[in-house]
């Protein structure tokens, strides 16, 4: 799996910031010892777990494209609501994070202009929260120059937001690095556990649907560990709303992943009975609470 994460700089800037903050006046003799190397190594390898488990903006997307499911525009937070988030700095940076999954959304289905038109929404959320650059003139025009290649398109996005990452945490504010991170994964899960539960149910037989349906909770599944590094990441920033509301929902989300035992069901032939499973709808219903509290 490529490390072309949204919290990709993570490995380097938290790294640096955090042993910088365990510093003392001897920061040298600290530096060549055995204990201060092997706590060095322990928290790099921490941060490669946070940063390998938490999908980029444009990967959730890709997957379902790449299941042939049908592109829903329903599904997209209106870009026309973006004047709404640019009071509050947290609803900014969430709402930041929402859009760049969006663009992943529409770039993969080749819906380009639209992707160009949430760029437009993206950089006036960047704007608003001081990041220069990120989403300016340059990267439309490199967004419209390469149309025809999703591979070039999912690459522009993720450095776009690597570069808001950056900056973001540079700038000490964490707690919107860590907000625009959450606002992206929570928008990519609501496109996958949405477009399961807006499914036509009459359009096909049951086992016709199950076998198409299949692919998208198997991505669902797939973010269970996503999920518990995103709880990690949120409890290494400043415990105060929005945070702790979004903390209480991912614990509420965790629990419903434990209790599905969708890998189980799924190798047992018994994928019909996964798409009634409570537990599946309970995801999807904390899902849509989120994502409504991001977007509202």
């Amino acid at each position: 799996m490529k490390l072309t994460r949204l919290s990709l700089y993570l490995l380097f800037i938290a790294t640096a910031s955090l042993l910088a903050s365990c510093g003392s006046s001897n920061k040298q003799e600290e530096q060549n010892s055995d204990e201060f190397k092997q706590a060095e190594e322990s928290l790099k390898d921490q941060i490669k777990d946070v940063v390998y488990n938490i999908p980029s903006p444009s990967e959730i997307p890709y997957l379902l494209q790449a299941t042939g499911a049908e592109f829903n525009q329903s599904l997209l937070n209106d870009r026309k609501k973006v004047d709404q988030y640019m009071t509050r700095t947290d609803k900014a940076a969430l709402n930041l994070g929402a859009y760049v999954a969006d663009i992943g959304y529409l770039s993969s289905y080749d819906k380009t202009q639209e992707a160009i038109d949430y760029l437009s929404a993206a950089k006036k959320l960047a704007d608003n929260l001081g990041v220069i650059g990120s989403f300016d003139t340059e990267v439309l025009k490199q967004f419209e120059a390469n149309i025809s290649n999703k591979d070039s398109l999912a690459s522009l996005l993720n450095n776009a937001v690597q570069k808001t990452d950056k900056y973001l945490k540079d700038d000490s504010r964490n707690k919107l690095a860590a907000m625009m991170v959450t606002g992206s994964f929570i928008e990519g899960l609501s496109i996958s556990t949405g477009l399961i539960k807006s499914y036509p149910k009459d359009l096909l037989k049951d086992d016709q649907r199950n076998l198409i349906l299949t692919p998208l909770i198997r991505i669902i599944l797939e973010q269970e560990k996503s999920v518990d590094e995103l709880v990690k990441m949120l409890s290494t920033v400043e415990q105060s709303a929005p945070v702790t509301t979004i903390q209480a929902d991912l614990a509420a989300l965790q629990a419903s992943y434990r209790a599905l035992n969708i890998e189980e069901q799924i190798k047992n032939n018994r994928s019909a009975m996964v798409l009634t499973d409570k537990h599946l709808i309970e995801i999807t219903k904390i899902v849509e609470k989120m994502r409504k509290d991001i977007t509202d």
